[in-house]
């Protein structure tokens, strides 16, 4: 089974109907939905900042959307922050949430890794943008 790593631009963007990238995020996890699928703990941090906003409700939607397609949560250790900073030193402009996300990708041997950011195909074999 492949192992695809989402960025929390396609997790937003399926999560709401009104962003920008919705159409394709919905596409992507159909393209997607026989593979492993995990975030960082640094991106079920950052889906959840909109949601904690908004009331318990809106937090419990993240939680029972992740349980419904089985997304695994990566911790953050000490191998995957090495290989953020990395990242971060050999591209300055990739901010340190993407580099752990990028980095996430390389630790757990992702075959993909979804995201809006057309940026990340300069850096990355792996990264597909949606």
């Amino acid at each position: 089974m492949a192992v695809t790593v989402l960025d929390a631009s396609v997790v937003i963007g399926f999560l709401s109907s009104e962003d920008a990238h919705h159409d394709a995020a919905e596409a992507a996890f159909g393209r997607h939905r026989e593979d492993e699928l995990v975030i960082p703990a640094s991106v079920y941090a950052e889906i959840l900042v909109g949601p904690f906003r908004i009331g318990a409700a809106a937090v419990s939607k993240v939680d029972s959307f992740l349980t419904d397609f089985s997304i695994r949560i990566a911790s953050v250790d000490a191998e995957t922050a090495k290989r953020a900073a990395e990242l971060r030193s050999r591209h300055q402009s990739l901010r340190l949430p993407d580099a752990l996300v990028l980095a996430t990708a390389d630790t757990v041997g992702a075959s993909k890794v979804l995201t809006a950011d057309r940026s990340w195909t300069r850096i990355s074999s792996v990264a597909e943008v949606i």
